[in-house]
């Protein structure tokens, strides 16, 4: 079976989750004495008490701030997440995973086992277990490939869990803990869905962490980086699009939004790093891709920057992460004036035969038309192109210098050298390109570059996750077919009938596989005078279970009794007792077997109240049985296709 990673290897990383979850338990602790302190201000109205206890909710209040700011540190721990490659690459942010507290699900699940399946919940024992310790192993996914699988099977595995265990009508009545990643406040619903949700959001966390930790100074490198934050924006853009109402606020439509437009951002960010490593930079037409590229990944880091200051998710998105997203979007609006400038002054002015192909792309290079000569002339004349440029390197050490100063005004940011480094090389080339092609005899006052229009060659994707490439199996398989034994149908107790055959056979007709149907009963036949009913499910034949058999194989079961008869047990699903000809439509909707998925939703949200009515709204996957079970009212003689008289 899958494991997790070690929780107690010593690595950097595993110290930080162990912080992590110390601090969580912590804000738990804070958040119990808030909630009773919040409860005795409320209740009293003793002036004195009032005092008190305003007074220890103000210390508590502040003890939160103080432990949120600790984890806030902890989530700016980038550089943890980051590749050891001796070359420099500007930071990426990762996210941290969601820590959720163990659970017990023996007793719940044996309890349900025995009273709703009528099966000895002990003999499920091993598969609880094993359902646990799944459970168990995916709080700790490896940082690859596998550590995503663990993911992915726990999350397709609670596809059948809820199936099996989660009826539209009531609760298993456990609670499942989860603490939100970016503030360490605790919540708990007993709805499956925010389990699903959770472990959604920890796929794209991990996501994150892999694209962090890639090499992004090589090409394969960066199109791992790109793999990984697209898959990243497409889980939480699944998440944001299938699950409502989650109790934490990393969950929100707000903040998922805002995670999704980070990720597209930080794609577009290793996609400018892929074209200055793949683009010659001394050819003019190159030059100018890489300054739009650069212009396109500041558009794209100031939206992030605007979602970041908005009321609902400023207050919880650490500070370090705002500061960082608005450092990037005047960084790489300062790389695309000085590719402008580079284009200008560092290649040579074109031929004949270039100049139609570059006039071209320069009309659409720049949001306004420079001031000045035509571009015609401008492209042909080496001072004209020394005049705009040393327009553009003036506006890109202007921005150097402003991304450098709001980088400064974040103590966590300061102390992290990388993105100093990358960001004083930056300024320093603009810098010494000024002084190159600074005259001193220039008498002319350098003009406003106007801006470069943003363009990229390579849009970002958002991939959906994929769930159908980890193939499980059911754990709890051995209840039986879904179709039938499922937490969403009823059935009365088991029957055990004996049955002798006659000079006509047994007197009924049979249909289908897993579990196989009795689709009709001659009256007056064995099956009749046995007490066998059209509708019934055959369970077992001489004592072997044939819930998961195949037509045939009962069919040779039962011809192959001889005159002492056979045992065959069976099955009646509440509601779909000898339908008449004329019910047999509502008969068919009550069996469960055509039952409509809103319904499923529509009872399951009237069921939870407003707090934890965080919902799946669909389903992807089907049942795997297709075929549903109607009940036949042919006369006797007419015996349908699939069916069989026996």
């Amino acid at each position: 079976s899958q494991q997790g990673c070690d929780p107690f290897a010593q690595t950097q990383r595993s110290k930080l989750q162990h912080r992590r979850a110390r601090i969580n338990q912590q804000i738990n602790k804070e958040m119990r004495m808030r909630a009773g302190a919040e409860n005795l201000f409320r209740a009293t109205s003793n002036h004195k008490v009032k005092e008190t206890v305003a007074l220890e909710l103000s210390y508590v209040n502040s003890n939160l701030q103080l432990l949120k700011e600790e984890l806030e540190e902890l989530n700016s721990s980038m550089d943890v997440y980051q590749n050891d490659s001796e070359s420099i690459s500007v930071p990426m942010i990762p996210l941290g995973l969601k820590e959720t507290k163990e659970l017990d699900l023996l007793v719940p699940l044996k309890d349900f086992i025995s009273e709703h399946y009528g099966e000895e919940g002990v003999l499920f024992e091993k598969e609880i277990k094993e359902l646990m310790e799944l459970r168990q192993a995916m709080r700790t996914p490896s940082r690859n490939e596998a550590g995503l699988e663990l993911l992915m099977e726990y999350y397709n595995q609670l596809y059948f869990l809820d199936s099996r265990f989660f009826p539209p009508t009531r609760t298993l009545g456990v609670f499942f803990h989860w603490y939100d990643s970016l503030t360490g406040v605790p919540s708990h619903q007993r709805a499956l869905a925010f389990e699903k949700g959770s472990v959604l959001f920890n796929l794209g966390a991990l996501h994150t962490q892999i694209g962090a930790r890639q090499d992004r100074a090589s090409l394969p490198g960066l199109n791992q980086a790109i793999d990984a934050f697209q898959k990243a924006a497409g889980a939480f853009n699944y998440l944001k699009e299938n699950f409502s109402n989650a109790p934490s606020l990393d969950m929100s439509a707000a903040s998922l939004t805002m995670l999704v437009r980070l990720m597209v951002a930080q794609v577009q960010e290793c996609v400018f790093e892929k074209m200055t490593l793949l683009l010659a930079q001394n050819d003019f037409l190159a030059c100018l891709q890489l300054a739009q590229e650069a212009a396109r990944v500041e558009d794209v880091y100031s939206l992030v920057h605007q979602t970041m200051s908005q009321p609902h998710v400023k207050d919880y998105v650490p500070f370090s992460w705002t500061t960082m997203v608005h450092v990037k979007s005047e960084h790489f609006k300062a790389l695309s004036h000085y590719f402008a400038a580079i284009a200008l002054c560092d290649c040579p002015a074109p031929s004949d035969a270039e100049l139609l192909e570059q006039e071209k792309a320069f009309l659409q290079f720049h949001v306004t038309m420079p001031e000045g000569p035509s571009l015609r002339v401008l492209l042909q004349d080496p001072e004209e192109r020394r005049k705009l440029g040393k327009a553009h390197l003036k506006k890109a050490i202007m921005k150097h210098e402003e991304a450098m100063r709001i980088h400064g005004l974040c103590k966590i940011l300061r102390k992290m050298d990388i993105l100093q480094e990358v960001l004083s090389f930056a300024h320093k080339r603009s810098l010494s390109k000024y002084s190159e092609i600074d005259h001193e005899e220039d008498f002319f006052e350098t003009g406003e570059a106007p801006d470069i229009h943003p363009k990229t060659h390579q849009k970002p994707e958002i991939k959906s996750p994929n769930f159908s490439q980890v193939k499980v199996t059911d754990l709890f398989h051995r209840l039986g077919p879904l179709s039938v034994f499922s937490a969403k149908n009823k059935w009365y107790p088991a029957r055990r009938v004996h049955l002798m055959r006659g000079e006509n056979g047994f007197g009924f007709t049979l249909r289908g596989d897993s579990p196989v149907l009795i689709a009709g009963v001659i009256p007056g036949g064995c099956a009749a005078e046995a007490g066998l009913k059209e509708g019934d499910y055959i369970i077992s034949v001489n004592g072997k279970d044939c819930k998961w058999s195949k037509h045939a194989e009962v069919v040779q079961l039962l011809k192959s009794t001889g005159k002492e008869g056979v045992d065959i047990g069976v099955i009646t699903l509440q509601g779909s007792e000898c339908p008449k000809a004329v019910d047999r439509k509502a008969a068919v909707m009550s069996s469960g077997s055509g039952m409509l998925k809103s319904n499923k939703e529509n009872s399951r949200k009237s069921l939870m109240n407003s707090k934890s009515a965080s919902t799946l709204l669909v389903w992807s996957k089907k049942s795997k049985r297709s075929k549903k079970s109607t009940y036949s009212g042919v006369p006797f003689t007419a015996v349908g296709d699939n069916e069989a008289m026996y």
